[in-house]
Parts: C-alpha cells; sequence; structure tokens
C-alpha cells in the first residue's frame, strides 16, 4: 500500500502521542496503570492503526483502520477533558491537545472519504463476470 511514515496525519499523531507521553509523566503515581496508561494507549493507537492499515492489503482495510483510528482519537479527547477536570492535565496543554486531536480526526475523515472514493471508482472499473451480470439482485 504506502509508507505511513509519508503520510501528514501519521506524522501528527505520533508528535501528539509524544507529548502526551510527555505531559502524562507528571499525573499521580495511582494512575499509572489507570488514566496514564489509557490516555497513552488511545493517543497511541490513532497513530498504530494509521500504521496498520497502511500496511494491509488495500483501500477497504486502510479505510476500516482509518475508521479505528478515529474511534481511538474520541476516545483520547475525552480522557484529556477527565485528565483537565481532575487537575492533572494543564488547562493550557488541553486546549493545544484538543485543537491537535481537532485536526487529525479532520485529516483521518477527509483521507477516508478519498479512500473509499478510489475504492469505489476501482470497485466500477472491475468487469463483471458472466454470473455477476446474470444475477438480479435487489442490492445492485
Amino acid at each position: 500500500m504506502q509508507d505511513f511514515e509519508n503520510l501528514i496525519v501519521w506524522r501528527k499523531a505520533h508528535d501528539l502521542t509524544l507529548a502526551v507521553y510527555k505531559a502524562s509523566a507528571s499525573f499521580p503515581a495511582e494512575e499509572r496503570f489507570g488514566l496514564t496508561s489509557q490516555l497513552r494507549r488511545a493517543t497511541s493507537s490513532i497513530a498504530t492503526n494509521i500504521a496498520e492499515g497502511c500496511g494491509r492489503g488495500g483501500n477497504n482495510d486502510f479505510a476500516r483502520f482509518l475508521q479505528i483510528a478515529l474511534g481511538s482519537a474520541s476516545e483520547a479527547k475525552y480522557l484529556m477533558l477527565l485528565t483537565t477536570d481532575l487537575g492533572y492535565l494543564p488547562r493550557e496543554l488541553h486546549v493545544d491537545f484538543r485543537s491537535r486531536i481537532n485536526e487529525i480526526m479532520r485529516m483521518l475523515t477527509a483521507l477516508q472519504s478519498r479512500t473509499r472514493a478510489t475504492l469505489r471508482v476501482v470497485q466500477q472499473r472491475t468487469p463483471r463476470s458472466a454470473d455477476q451480470e446474470n444475477r438480479n439482485e435487489p442490492w445492485e
């Protein structure tokens, strides 16, 4: 498919993950296996799913992994709000991280739309077999 490191959205997600790791290092020790771990996993999952999607067989798989990355971004967004409300994450960082996540989510949505559009074009150009031509299925 493609090299994930060439995708701007992957680089932004990776940079966000690095920043979250740094910021969460100061969270309370009792949150080490709770919110700290959960927030780190959610943010790293964004870049991880983009990378995994790039390594899969085609556009359909890639689009699916982009959807999973969007889910991880939503999870991270909530966890950042929670850690801010609990006083673990400074408001200034929360505003910065939220802005970065929103940008990543917009980019993921656009990339997913382009990927699915490309998939539809390829499917329309694929010749149908005789069996497919003779079927009258209502969903086609």
